[in-house]
């Protein structure tokens, strides 16, 4: 019935002008005029109209006495408020205790002389609020209603923060276990290798936390920082939301104005150079499949020059977004999942990098690509439909930012650290309009140099090594460890003493942990261990049968997450949450195969494996390790490595990862690795062994694949 009304009004409103004409019986006639219908070219991307004109929101600001300044925002829309205090300091070189103002920053949330870090927690939680430090300053956000209560204990933390060493030693902990982590993260270890080749060693931007630095800071550093480089004189404090300047002023001087001004230390530090020639550099991973690649050298671009909106533009087309490098390696060639670039300001120095993550096959073939995509930009004008579209998507990018009206108070912040014009961001729009393509050329000559740049790749060297080389004049090609030190590949591996074997290498690691003839006793083995993992206890749970039978099980005290079984050539996996179960096949049967037979470095002669001993490595705590290419058929290639010394097997490599073996231990006159740690795609655990029982008589049903 719907549909029939909607139809009688359609025809209504088509007659309307006949029935319009109709006087007294009479229809006069007219003259009915050819629709000319309007053809669109959909081919044709519509011309861009002008820069639009967006007024951005005022703000408000006053300084206290002790040089604090402060910036008001006012948004009476929601009944909420945000605190955003910054640090205008100098980078600080920490040396070898890097990391430490990190730990400041984070120390001065964990307690004050007034409040410990659980009443901190309880107070900011009842507020339904938020309260976050940093080596940089201080953020906080809460109703309307709680606003002083808030800065009561923003202030606290700010102007009272007591430092503590078991925080300090919890933070510790904490950070370890990250850089732990990181160590088998590409994207981690590249950005690490890749500040230091930038920066240099002698600057702020080019040192990272390492193990030793971490475990060197003390809390009497942590504290000299907080109590040297926190003044109001060098802070910047951004009001924004539902609150007047008239509120905010009494306020401010209430909670902040005790806050002593001081001196605070200036620092310099010498300019990083960019490369004479394009530099090539591999930090080898042995067991990955795909590279991470990045083109980088450091800029000379301060916030705010005369060049800042012409370098955003001819970044943005380069690879600021779905644009150049995005289209050519994921689009065009389907080599990765997204490739970008940045150049980026910085009031000491800024960077430019472009990065991706492609297979190892095409690590060549991606940089040269983006190495021409780079090139293309400073030799070719960019096309007019090109330049509009990509200007078009960052005036929308900038008129979106303003509806945060933090945004605003980033920008008052902005023009007062670094000098800028005060009608800097009121006019971004008109001089990111007036750029033409001659504009881009010239900004692309200045500042992007494919031939002044660090080539840098995080990946197999044994796979993508050769071909990397023709991007170097020299045809050289450094290597580079995950902590950014440089080595000489040749001189890290050393020849093994002649007549050495990899045969007696494993032999010899047989007899280290028992001999052969005891190993062989072994009839079934059960290894039961531990790991933590977001705060929760993960059990890995072996049970192992001569001659060919594992029941592996992964769970968490009575639940079971997933099993793993493996019985004279077929494999079954399970997981008994979901109720799946599904047969294992190709290489990760042939590794449960492998890895169902206990002690199976007494077999790999029998599995068709052949070994080949590589050479002896140096590793930095001064051990000496026999480095043993295990071959195992097809693209199937572990790196096991042995103690020279002890002749214990200490890690082994492989596209699974890597596994770490330490604190062997005697069960019945065999020594077996009580802590194991497993590194695979960017996350890192360890395993705390148990229990161990040999020949306890394991039941054949237990191997049963149903």
């Amino acid at each position: 019935m719907k549909n029939k009304i909607i139809s009688i009004i359609a025809a209504l409103i088509i007659t309307l002008p006949l029935a319009a004409q109709v006087k007294k019986g009479k229809t006069t006639k007219t003259a009915v005029q050819p629709v000319v219908k309007e053809v669109i070219d959909r081919s044709v991307r519509p011309q861009a109209g002008p820069a639009p004109v967006i007024k951005i929101g005022d703000y408000q600001s006053f300084e206290l006495p002790n040089g604090l300044k402060v910036f008001v925002v006012e948004n009476h829309k929601i009944p909420r408020l945000s605190y955003s205090l910054v640090l205008d300091n100098d980078p600080v070189f920490e040396g070898e205790m890097a990391g430490y103002t990190g730990f400041a920053g984070e120390l001065m949330r964990k307690g004050t002389t007034t409040r410990t870090k659980d009443q901190i927690d309880e107070q900011v939680d009842m507020l339904g609020a938020s309260l976050n430090t940093s080596s940089g300053g201080i953020s906080a956000n809460c109703l309307t209603r709680h606003n002083e209560a808030l800065l009561a204990i923003m202030s606290d933390v700010l102007l009272n923060s007591n430092f503590k060493t078991e925080e300090l030693e919890k933070i510790r902990t904490q950070t370890l276990s990250a850089l732990e982590a990181s160590k088998t993260e590409p994207k981690a270890i590249s950005q690490r290798v890749n500040s230091i080749l930038v920066y240099g060693n002698n600057h702020p931007y080019g040192e990272s936390e390492s193990e030793e630095s971490v475990k060197k800071i003390t809390l009497e550093k942590c504290t000299d920082y907080y109590k040297t480089y926190f003044k109001p004189n060098v802070a910047y404090l951004a009001i924004v939301g539902d609150i007047t300047l008239e509120q905010a002023k009494p306020l401010v001087e209430k909670y902040f104005g005790s806050w002593q001004r001081g001196d605070v230390p200036k620092a310099s530090y010498p300019t990083p150079k960019a490369p004479a020639k394009p530099t090539v550099v591999i930090v080898d991973r042995p067991t990955a499949v795909q590279s991470t690649i990045s083109v980088s050298y450091p800029v000379d671009l301060k916030p705010g020059s005369t060049d800042d909106i012409k370098v955003k533009l001819t970044n943005s087309i380069l690879g600021g977004g779905t644009f150049r490098l995005f289209n050519n390696l994921r689009e065009k060639h389907g080599w990765t999942y997204g490739a970008y670039s940045n150049l980026q300001s910085d009031k000491l120095i800024g960077q430019f990098n472009a990065s991706a993550e492609v297979r190892n096959p095409v690590t060549d073939s991606s940089f040269t690509e983006i190495l021409a995509e780079m090139s293309r930009l400073r030799t070719e004008a960019v096309p007019d439909d090109e330049l509009n579209m990509v200007r078009n998507y960052m005036m929308g990018n900038f008129g979106r930012s303003l509806e945060n009206p933090a945004t605003v108070a980033n920008f008052a912040i902005n023009t007062a650290r670094y000098n800028l014009p005060n009608d800097y961001y009121a006019t971004y729009l008109t001089r990111l309009g007036a750029l033409t393509s001659a504009d881009v050329q010239q900004t692309a000559q200045k500042y992007i140099r494919p031939d002044n740049s660090y080539i840098l790749a995080v990946g197999k060297a044994e796979d993508i090594a050769p071909n990397l080389k023709k991007f170097a004049k020299s045809g050289e090609v450094l290597y580079y460890d995950i902590d950014g030190k440089q080595y000489d590949p040749s001189k890290k591996l050393k020849p093994a003493p002649a007549g050495v074997t990899a045969e007696q290498v494993i032999n010899n690691y047989i007899t280290a942990i028992g001999g052969a003839k005891k190993l062989k006793k072994v009839k079934d083995l059960t290894i039961k261990a531990g790991a933590s993992m977001q705060g929760q206890t993960i059990n890995f749970d072996t049970y192992m049968k001569a001659p060919d039978k594992m029941f592996f099980q992964v769970g968490s005290g009575a639940m079971v997450f997933a099993t793993q079984i493996y019985n004279a050539g077929k494999g079954v996996a399970s997981s008994p949450m979901g109720g799946e179960s599904k047969p294992i096949e190709g290489d990760e049967l042939a590794t449960l195969k492998e890895g169902a037979l206990i002690f199976s470095e007494m077999y790999y002669t029998t599995l068709g494996y052949t070994t080949e001993l590589l050479g002896i490595e140096e590793q930095k705590d001064q051990k000496h390790l026999y480095k043993i290419q295990v071959n195992k058929g097809g693209d199937r290639k572990d790196t096991e490595y042995y103690d020279v010394q002890t002749g214990l097997k200490v890690r082994a490599e492989g596209k699974s990862g890597t596994t770490e073996y330490s604190d062997y231990k005697d069960v019945d006159g065999i020594l077996y690795p009580n802590t194991i740690k497993q590194s695979m795609g960017g996350q890192s655990f360890n395993l705390t062994v148990s229990e161990i029982k040999v020949n306890a008589k394991l039941k054949d049903d237990l191997f049963i694949i149903k």
